[in-house]
């Protein structure tokens, strides 16, 4: 496990395994069943990263961002072909939030909310930006 690992509340554990598997690649490596069967978590990865899922528990304050009315919080990926992933997170189900574009700061990214409604971003780095040009970009936004 690295450092940091993430625990998502999801929909359904089984479903979102197998949506973050096709839309991002990651890959099952562990679960835990209720005795029904169900999945109470499922532990997969992500690259280096360990992401587990498991369902909705609302007495338990276990959420997803979906039912609270979305999230403060974005994932971000780094992935070698931003349009590549974007497209294919879009073809799994995801929601558009942000399209592909070239930011400021030398990276290619985009957005999207997964079936729960986590937002991830995806991230390709493009060149490294010289301190006085983010200055810049920066104030010609915020300014």
């Amino acid at each position: 496990m690295t450092q940091l690992a993430v625990h998502l509340v999801v929909d359904d554990p089984q479903a979102a395994a197998e949506w973050y598997g096709q839309a991002l690649g990651a890959h099952e490596t562990s679960r835990v069943d209720l005795p029904d069967g169900r999945p109470l978590t499922v532990e997969l990865r992500l690259g280096d990263t360990v992401l587990a899922v498991a369902g909705e528990a609302p007495a338990a304050g276990m959420r997803t961002p979906a039912a609270l009315g979305g999230t403060p919080t974005a994932f971000h990926l780094a992935v070698p072909d931003v349009d590549a992933a974007w497209h294919r997170a879009l073809a799994a189900g995801a929601t558009e939030f942000e399209a592909p574009h070239d930011a400021f700061w030398g990276d290619r990214t985009a957005q999207f909310l997964d079936p729960s409604g986590h937002r991830w971003a995806l991230d390709q780095h493009l060149r490294d930006v010289p301190a006085d040009e983010l200055a810049a970009h920066v104030a010609a936004m915020f300014g």
